[in-house]
């Protein structure tokens, strides 16, 4: 009876099957959210993990069917390197090299030219989630002085029990999209420690409708627009027949348009986090915050100019997980630079095996390097500084949002578009621009630094 239904509402929406079997699961985590606060809050800990993981097992059925054994055996295996093995490298090593290999297998052997809808999506969250573990439980066996700040949230004294692995693993609000959090706080949120009334559900109900309306809204948005802006259309001989300008101003276009896929899940999802009371993050300036598991940064990922700015309100969790446990792990290679591309390279296999990832992640890194030296340029340059902050910055603001977005879609082709010969055609119709004008831009702003930017006065020794 449930299949009719989907395949009608699918054909009455334009969207596929498994995209709408999506969309139901991140919603239906909004009266799971509901139950666990009026029925369950005052439970056992024994009866709350059981809740979850039978409805994050229900929700894997219901959009991957038999195939949801993969996440249960990833999730058995890494409970018995944590009993096994304890505290150690060899445990930490173990974990991030099964999971990541069986993830990886997962990409080659369902891999398609498309954007499929399959168990290898929510798989990459659980990565994460499973890596995460090993690492915090490790951390758990040092001295507090040698534990970051962010390592003594995440902490765990003990090991969990398999059902609270499970029900950490499949919860509701974070197993199909994300957000990525930690054991310890979902152990906090079992306890009922996560709420702004002590020894009452949280008064979240407000805050997660904020967050659905929003979310829903990005939806509409990408729904009315997308049939509009389809990665198909990229490898028409229309497309190709365009005007320069046409295909650049799409190609900005179709990135605004195509996020608001991802936004719009993200934050639906972080409403079901708020609800249940995942989402609370204590109190600032006498405030109730329920940012926790904040994802997106709306506001900021619409209104900045900055390249730097969308990456930081995207994906945020994600991000976060990658710069706590890689990024900051590799303080011993003593090179940033060498850690922020071991972390983008991690991220590019964590993403899938298309060389379009590989693409995508290795332009980011040399767009950043250019906006930073344009940033220092600016910021150390009198007259450039002058400028940016008179009367014409409006103007400045348009012409940069202008340059941002049409320079954040570019790398985003290779991205979707996955194969090598997809992205290399459109690049090619649009003569590599993208890449011509960073690589301008990398080789000129140093002598642009040297000829604006004043240079500081030398000073003499003092002779005794």
């Amino acid at each position: 009876m449930a299949a009719p239904l989907l395949e009608n509402l699918s054909e009455s929406l334009g969207s596929p099957e498994p995209a709408v079997r999506l969309i139901l699961s991140i919603l239906i985590g909004y009266p799971c959210a509901l139950v666990y606060r009026r029925f369950l809050f005052y439970q056992s800990p024994t009866v709350i993990h059981l809740f979850h993981a039978l409805s994050g097992l229900a929700l894997a059925a219901f959009n991957f069917g038999s195939q949801l054994y993969h996440s249960v055996v990833c999730i058995l295996v890494q409970f018995l390197m944590l009993r096994l093995m304890g505290r150690t490298v060899t445990a930490v090593l173990s974990s991030f090299t099964f999971q990541m290999l069986y993830l990886l297998a997962g990409y080659y052997y369902t891999a398609t030219e498309e954007y499929d809808i399959k168990w290898t999506m929510p798989h990459c969250v659980l990565t994460l989630k499973l890596v995460g573990l090993s690492f915090d439980y490790y951390d758990g066996g040092k001295e507090p002085s040698q534990l970051t700040s962010e390592q003594k949230k995440a902490v765990l004294s003990s090991v969990p029990s398999l059902l609270e692995v499970y029900g950490f693993s499949y919860f509701y609000g974070g197993f199909l999209v994300g957000p990525q959090f930690t054991m310890r706080s979902y152990q906090k949120l079992v306890a009922g420690e996560l709420t702004d009334c002590p020894g009452k559900p949280p008064n979240s109900v407000i805050p997660a409708l904020k967050r659905f309306s929003l979310g829903f809204l990005c939806l509409v948005i990408y729904a009315i627009f997308s049939p509009y802006y389809p990665d198909s259309y990229y490898l028409t001989d229309e497309y190709e027949a365009q005007p320069f300008w046409y295909r650049c101003v799409f190609i900005l276009l179709w990135a605004k348009v195509i996020l608001y896929k991802y936004v719009s899940c993200w934050v639906i999802a972080e409403g079901v986090c708020i609800l249940s009371g995942l989402g609370y993050n204590g109190v600032v300036d006498g405030v109730h915050q329920w940012d926790a598991c904040a994802n997106m940064k709306v506001w900021l990922f619409e209104t900045t100019p900055l390249f730097g700015g969308t990456i930081s309100s995207f994906n945020i969790n994600t991000n976060a997980w990658a710069a706590r446990h890689v990024f900051k792990r590799l303080k011993f290679l003593g090179n940033k630079t060498l850690s922020h591309l071991t972390t983008l390279f991690f991220l590019t296999i964590w993403h899938g095996l298309h060389s379009g990832y590989i693409l995508c992640f290795s332009m980011e890194f040399f767009i950043i390097t250019v906006e930073r030296q344009a940033q220092a340029l600016v910021r150390d340059s009198p007259l450039l500084t002058k400028l940016a902050n008179s009367a014409l910055y409006p103007l400045i603001y348009i012409v940069q949002q202008f340059v941002h977005w049409l320079f954040m879609g570019y790398p985003l082709v290779p991205f979707c578009l996955f194969t090598y010969d997809k992205w290399l055609k459109v690049y090619s119709s649009v003569y590599f621009c993208g890449h011509v004008f960073f690589l301008v831009c990398y080789l000129i702003l140093p002598y642009l630094r040297k000829a604006l930017v004043p240079k500081k006065p030398r000073t003499e020794k003092k002779q005794e």
